[in-house]
């Protein structure tokens, strides 16, 4: 994350030309996928809250006004446009749980990371071993994995379970560093994002929906291994802009506008100006790299890749309306 004197104070004009936050996001990000919206999503919205009180995890009113403002369904659809009903439900449902998760895993580790351990532990067991599960969180996760391997292949129902792991390890990442913030620099809190983000395993779910599976070779080879990196990076980092102003707030550190605020010691809508430089060129990257790897693909690797884009463009129209990001429109731009 080297950033010049020189990009800062440019970034500081960059940021006297919006009124608030999100504004300044739109103007400066480069977005070159366009919005679009899966039909099926008031479907997959009542889909969810059905499942999420069936396992009992909005029983808590704090949870089901997390999910109101969260809106997990319309994040879906908007990552995933042309999924049929069903694997919509799959991805919204998941969404869903990954939210009460995170939230349930950020409050209980913010206490101490060791109350995390139960908590994962029974997470990696379900996911692992095939555990029964204990808690109703542990409930709503063997359910989900059992639609998963219900509607993917073997092997793409494996790679779920890999990407799921190295989320909820990730997790106790986080809680350690939140409880030694002094002792996390700017790559440190990237690394860690990468973990936490929560995109990845979603990809054997775009990979469910096309025609075939995809090859070793193909979903293996080096360029589409970096695809996924460059994708599920843009595709987090993106919301971590529209909501620096809630985890500010929040005393949060794993963010990445948070971490070039720190880093550089600058104003928000500076550090939200740097972020979004860094960010347009991983995307940048993304789409270098799959034009030169296209003409290589079968049908189904492209459509695997437009999902990683799906996710990048889904992040960005969601981030900007959802009501868990308000805070970034009352949030001014200017220094």
């Amino acid at each position: 994350m080297s950033t010049t004197h020189e990009e800062i104070a440019l970034a500081a004009q960059d940021g006297t030309q919006a009124v608030n936050l999100r504004e300044l996001i739109d103007a400066n990000l480069y977005m070159p996928f366009p919005f679009e919206r899966n039909p099926h999503a008031s479907q997959a919205s009542a889909g969810v809250d059905t499942w999420l009180s069936t396992w009992g995890l909005t029983d808590d009113p704090a949870v089901a006004a997390m999910i109101s403002y969260t809106r997990p369904a319309e994040l879906a659809a908007c990552n995933s446009p042309a999924m049929d009903s069903g694997l919509l439900q799959i991805v919204a449902n998941q969404i869903a749980y990954q939210f009460v998760f995170d939230d349930r895993a950020e409050d209980v580790g913010r206490r101490s990371p060791g109350r995390l351990l139960p908590m994962l532990c029974e997470s990696v067991a379900i996911l692992r071993d095939g555990q029964p599960p204990a808690t109703p969180l542990g409930a709503a996760l063997a359910d989900l994995h059992r639609q998963v391997r219900e509607r993917c292949t073997p092997d793409q129902a494996a790679r779920w379970a890999w990407n799921s792991r190295e989320y909820v390890h990730g997790l106790l990442y986080e809680a350690v560093a939140q409880a030694h913030s002094d002792q996390v620099g700017s790559g440190l809190c990237r690394s860690i994002r990468s973990l936490i983000a929560g995109v990845e395993p979603f990809y054997p779910l775009c990979e469910a929906a096309q025609p075939c599976e995809l090859t070793p070779e193909e979903i293996h080879h080096p360029v589409m291994r970096r695809l996924s990196r460059l994708s599920a990076d843009a595709a987090v980092w993106i919301p971590d802009l529209f909501s620096a102003v809630k985890e500010q707030r929040a005393g949060g550190m794993i963010n990445l506008a948070l971490a070039y605020q720190r880093t550089h010691r600058c104003s928000l809508p500076v550090a939200v100006t740097l972020a979004v430089r860094h960010i347009n060129s991983t995307i940048r990257e993304f789409e270098e790299l799959y034009g030169e790897i296209r003409p290589e693909l079968s049908p189904s690797g492209v459509g695997y890749v437009e999902g990683m884009a799906g996710w990048i463009r889904g992040c960005y129209f969601w981030s900007r309306t959802v009501p868990r990001y308000a805070d970034t429109m009352a949030a001014p731009a200017g220094l």
